[in-house]
C-alpha cells in the first residue's frame, strides 16, 4: 500500500476510532465508514463466496503474465493469501501502535479495495464499526463503544484473539480454493500479524516501538499462530524471517525474497 492516507468519514463522524484514523499520516489509505464508491469489498462478503478469490487470482495471473511472461497457481495463491491477511493485520497493528485501541476486526466490520490499475493488490482499507478495546487511561474509556481492559498485555491478547478469529474464517474459506495446508495458511496469518505491528512502527517513524509491539503481540508461539515474533536486528537494521512463502520464486527469473524461510 503506497498511496497517501485519505480518511473519509460517514455521518456518524468523529467517534473515537474515526478520530484515531483521522490523525494518521502514513503511507496507506485507511478510512472510517463505508466509501460511496462501488468497488469496495466487505471482507465477510468475500469470505462467504470463496469463488471470488478465483476471480482475484485470475486478475493477478494476467498481471503476472504481463510482468514475467507466465503465471503460477502457487504464486497467485501466495500473493492473495498475504495480501488479504494484511488487511486485518495492518489495521490492527496501526491502531494498536498509534492509539492503543483494538477494533473488532470481524470480517463484517472491514472492507477493502483492489487496485484497478497495475498489480491488483489492496490499496485501501475501510473500518466499518465503532467498537474498540482500550486501556484505562484512554481519553475515550467511557465511550459507549469502548471496552476497557486492565493493561497492555491484556489489550495485546484481545488483538491477538480478534485477529485470530478473522484469520480462522479466512483459512476456512480461502483454504477451499488452494492446495495449501493449514500450517501454511496459519504461517501466513502469523506473518501478517507480526509484520503489521512492525510496519506500523516504521510508517509512523518509530520502528523500534513497532518491533516492541510485535513482540508484545507474539511473545511466544501461541496457537493457532506458528511462531513468536520473527523480527530481529540484522546487519543492515531490523528485518524478519517469514514463516510462510509467497512463491514469488517460481516465476521466471525471480529469486526467493530475502526474508523467505527457504533462504533463512
Amino acid at each position: 500500500m503506497s498511496v497517501p492516507a485519505r480518511v473519509t468519514h460517514d455521518p456518524r463522524a468523529l467517534t473515537p476510532l474515526a478520530e484515531s484514523l483521522a490523525r494518521l499520516e502514513v503511507g496507506a489509505q485507511v478510512r472510517f465508514g463505508m466509501p460511496a464508491e462501488p468497488d469496495w469489498i466487505i471482507c465477510s462478503d468475500l469470505l462467504a463466496d470463496p469463488e471470488r478469490f478465483d476471480l482475484w487470482r485470475k486478475d493477478l495471473a494476467d498481471w503476472m503474465v504481463e510482468q514475467y511472461g507466465e503465471s503460477s497457481d502457487r504464486a497467485t495463491g501466495g500473493y492473495v493469501m498475504g495480501w488479504y491477511l494484511s488487511i486485518p493485520g495492518f489495521l490492527a497493528g496501526l491502531l494498536f501502535h498509534t492509539a492503543r485501541r483494538v477494533p473488532t476486526l470481524r470480517p463484517a466490520d472491514l472492507a477493502f479495495r483492489i487496485a484497478a490499475d497495475g498489480r491488483p493488490h489492496p490499496d485501501g482499507i475501510a473500518l466499518l464499526c465503532d467498537e474498540f478495546a482500550c486501556l484505562p487511561d484512554d481519553p475515550a474509556n467511557n465511550h459507549p463503544a469502548a471496552t476497557v481492559v486492565k493493561d497492555e498485555a491484556a489489550l495485546a491478547a484481545v488483538l491477538r484473539a480478534r485477529y485470530a478469529g478473522h484469520a480462522a474464517q479466512f483459512v476456512q474459506s480461502f483454504g477451499q480454493t488452494v492446495r495449501f495446508g493449514r500450517r501454511q495458511l496459519w504461517a501466513a496469518a502469523t506473518d501478517a500479524l507480526d509484520s503489521g505491528a512492525w510496519t506500523a512502527g516504521k510508517l509512523c517513524g518509530d520502528e523500534a516501538s513497532g518491533v516492541t509491539d510485535a513482540a508484545m503481540l507474539l511473545p511466544e508461539k501461541l496457537d493457532p499462530f506458528t511462531s513468536a515474533s520473527k523480527v530481529y536486528l540484522g546487519d543492515e537494521g531490523w528485518t524478519r524471517r517469514r514463516e510462510s512463502c509467497c512463491f514469488h520464486y517460481v516465476l521466471p527469473n525471480a529469486t526467493p525474497c530475502s526474508t523467505c524461510p527457504r533462504v533463512n
